[in-house]
């Protein structure tokens, strides 16, 4: 198949939607735990997160246009906090589940058996189900032009892994935590490691870590 712009914007809209969402490649699922202002709890499963720094420790998202209700993002935007939670294989089904248009004020956790879980301090819901669970502070948003897509930029602030899976480089060995990852718009991957390779460095051959 070889397809040049036009013939991309030519093909039917879900068809392009699962096509261009699969180019990218694998891609993390997480869920998004927030509240409302009134209390009300909030989940949404997510592919969008990505590292953008360890310096301050920044983690981005991105969402689709704020043309309609977005309970997830408006919550962030809102309450300033926020949860990240990796989806892994005991809960993938559920996770897909936050997916479904549920009317304002319903709780993607009842709905779904998810489990709601809170840090003393921090005011945004964890998934108890969840291996790695992360709390973020909302640090800065934006509207793409290009798309009108919301960037969301947060601050890691709270952290929750079990300490076996993090080695002594600080390496997180996701296989060992069973996070999933994610294909296009609903195809689910468990993770099997090939290996780690040590810093590259020119005119040294690649090499595996011992």
């Amino acid at each position: 198949m070889i397809l040049n712009n036009q013939d991309i914007l030519n093909l039917s809209e879900r068809y392009r939607a699962h096509f261009i969402n699969s180019l990218s490649g694998y891609k993390s699922a997480n869920l998004i735990g927030t509240k409302d202002l009134n209390g009300r709890e909030n989940l949404s499963i997510v592919s969008s997160v990505f590292h953008l720094g360890a310096n301050p420790p920044l983690m981005g998202v991105i969402f689709r246009p704020h043309s309609v209700r977005r309970d997830t993002l408006e919550n962030m935007l809102e309450t300033e906090t926020y949860t990240i939670n990796h989806v892994n294989s005991l809960i993938w089904k559920e996770a897909h589940q936050t997916s479904a248009r549920y009317d304002e004020g319903q709780s993607e956790f009842d709905e779904t058996g998810l489990t709601p879980y809170y840090h003393a301090g921090f005011e945004a819901p964890f998934v108890t189900q969840s291996q790695v669970k992360i709390g973020l502070k909302l640090r800065q948003h934006q509207t793409i032009e290009l798309n009108k897509t919301v960037l969301v930029i947060g601050e890691i602030v709270h952290v929750e892994v079990d300490d076996n899976a993090v080695k002594a480089d600080g390496f997180v060995n996701l296989e060992q935590l069973d996070t999933v990852a994610v294909s296009g718009l609903d195809c689910y991957h468990t993770a099997s490691k090939i290996d780690r390779l040590e810093y590259a460095k020119p005119n040294i051959p690649t090499t595996c870590k011992i």
